[in-house]
């Protein structure tokens, strides 16, 4: 039904020693002969730096995501997730392993190495008896292992004609990521899988990564909107010398061919830092007419216009702004698919679905893109679940994304083992009053130097305040009031009257690194 996909190009890919030996397959009881209740199927749907304000059910300012909100009209909207590590790959870590980075060995997406041989969720599933299958992103250093059937991008992957590894073979597909993807998932879902067993699906998606490459027929859309600047775009960063010390502002990092597809030839804009090429190598001919067709009058109305500073600036996040959500549509119709197979397959009353990204994005605040920081927009992210006969409406508590693995595990049957340092949130889900819920996050980011200078630095986050410490080869404190300066405009660390707030924060600090045994910095 699904095998519409094309297959270009095959390749063995040699394995060496980054297979371990299969787990055992334990069969589970299938329910329908003794009458006991079937074990619940797991969907796990993650995209890559989707910011919770360019998702419908959180914020309709910017698009309508009718597909996502499906599943948070039926289900549960986590109103304070976040991350431990905002970036991707020791993101993905932190999730498969329910650890912290520096537990789980994946610190940073360039000198770090994760250990495919240590302890996941599914892993643990797996051997208890439930399918297990990934498809779409992966980026980890080693291939996965506790999977019965993996079909993973290589690396960041690509937008058009996207190079996967299905089970060890190197496949080259034709299309568009997304769409590809949700193909794949669907072909596992209705022809491959033991539909006898309970399955775990992680189908992860590229979208919307940088650098924001849309479906053909999503070319135009937004291509007349304006969207509002954020309040802080034009921050100053006065009173915050790491934020002041980045490379990720729209201003001046935001590169004209490689991200906003702008192919001059006249010489008018400055070079790309990067080269724009790969933007357009990977289309067809036809696609390139279209594609041409598109951008080229883009180009052209922006040098008509001959802009420059602000107007520039401005007119840089506009442009980024609409592919970014171009992006996001196609993602969400793609989500779609999935949620309408379900359904017409009668799975909705035994399925746990989620839906979350691996960390947030800026969309124009402080002026940035991308992620990195512990402010709010990269350090949250959304976090939606529909689990049948379980809570509908807001969870307020603090969760954070070493929480998924318990949670699985809890919802499975499986007995969570005592180094995971996340909470099951399955309580909430059923929509039990947890006693003695965490009060207080931690968070830790590593990979500096690197992309974008971001200082290294962890922090606390309470329900009200953030205290977040830059250090290596600076050190510097923030302190925020997230209810009254939800911006992180004012940073408070130093001024009077905040002496008794910042001891506890830092006394909380102290037992959270402690309780998670971190040590650096």
């Amino acid at each position: 039904m699904y095998n519409n996909i094309q297959f270009a190009t095959k390749a063995t890919l040699s394995l060496g020693v980054l297979f371990a030996p299969l787990a055992v397959k334990a069969q589970l009881e299938d329910g329908k002969d003794n009458g006991t209740k079937k074990p619940m199927n797991i969907l796990y749907i993650m995209s890559d730096d989707h910011s919770f304000r360019a998702l419908s059910a959180y914020d309709n300012r910017y698009i309508d995501t009718p597909n996502i909100d499906r599943i948070a009209n039926d289900g549960a909207i986590f109103t304070s997730s976040f991350v431990a590590n905002s970036i991707s790959g020791p993101s993905r870590a932190c999730m498969l392993t329910g650890k912290h980075s520096h537990i789980n060995g994946y610190t940073d997406n360039v000198k770090a190495k994760f250990d495919g041989d240590q302890q996941t969720f599914p892993k643990l599933l797996q051997k208890a008896g439930y399918q297990t299958a990934i498809i779409g992103k992966w980026h980890l250093t080693s291939l996965p292992q506790g999977f019965d059937h993996w079909d993973i991008l290589i690396g960041q992957g690509h937008y058009y004609r996207p190079t996967f590894i299905n089970n060890g073979e190197i496949v080259s597909r034709e299309g568009y990521a997304t769409t590809v993807t949700t193909d794949l998932a669907l072909d596992w879902l209705d022809e491959t899988r033991d539909k006898s067993k309970p399955f775990c699906m992680l189908l992860h998606h590229k979208a919307p990564h940088r650098t924001w490459i849309p479906e053909m027929e999503d070319l135009e859309l937004f291509k007349d909107s304006k969207f509002p600047l954020p309040d802080n775009f034009y921050d100053d960063y006065e009173g915050r010398i790491a934020a002041a010390s980045q490379d990720m502002n729209i201003a001046n990092s935001m590169d004209m061919e490689y991200d906003l597809k702008m192919r001059d030839t006249t010489g008018t804009l400055p070079k790309s830092r990067y080269g724009g090429a790969i933007n357009r190598a990977r289309l067809t001919d036809e696609q390139k007419a279209i594609w041409n067709a598109h951008y080229d009058k883009v180009l052209a109305d922006l040098i008509k216009a001959d802009l420059s500073g602000d107007e520039l600036t401005e007119w840089k996040y506009q442009q980024y702004m609409r592919d970014y959500l171009r992006v996001i549509t196609s993602l969400d119709r793609n989500i779609g698919r999935v949620l309408d197979y379900l359904e017409e397959n009668d799975m909705m009353d035994n399925t746990l679905i989620v839906y979350t990204s691996d960390q947030g994005f800026y969309m124009g605040e402080h002026g940035w893109f991308d992620k990195r920081f512990m402010y709010e927009e990269s350090f949250r992210t959304p976090l939606i679940a529909r689990m049948p006969g379980g809570k509908k409406g807001d969870i307020k508590q603090l969760v954070q994304n070493i929480d998924y693995a318990p949670t699985f595990l809890e919802l499975a049957g499986v007995e969570v083992p005592e180094d995971i340092q996340g909470e099951s949130f399955l309580p909430l889900l059923q929509g039990e009053k947890v006693k003695d819920w965490r009060t207080s996050l931690y968070y830790h980011y590593y990979e500096y130097p690197g992309e974008h200078a971001v200082k290294r630095h962890y922090g606390v986050r309470t329900e009200r305040y953030k205290l977040i410490h830059f250090y290596d080869d600076i050190d510097v404190w923030e302190l925020y009031d997230i209810k009254k300066d939800p911006s992180e405009m004012n940073n408070l660390y130093g001024k009077e009257g905040t002496e008794k707030l910042t001891k506890e924060l830092k006394e909380e600090l102290t037992r959270l690194r402690a309780q998670y045994q971190s040590t650096e910095g």
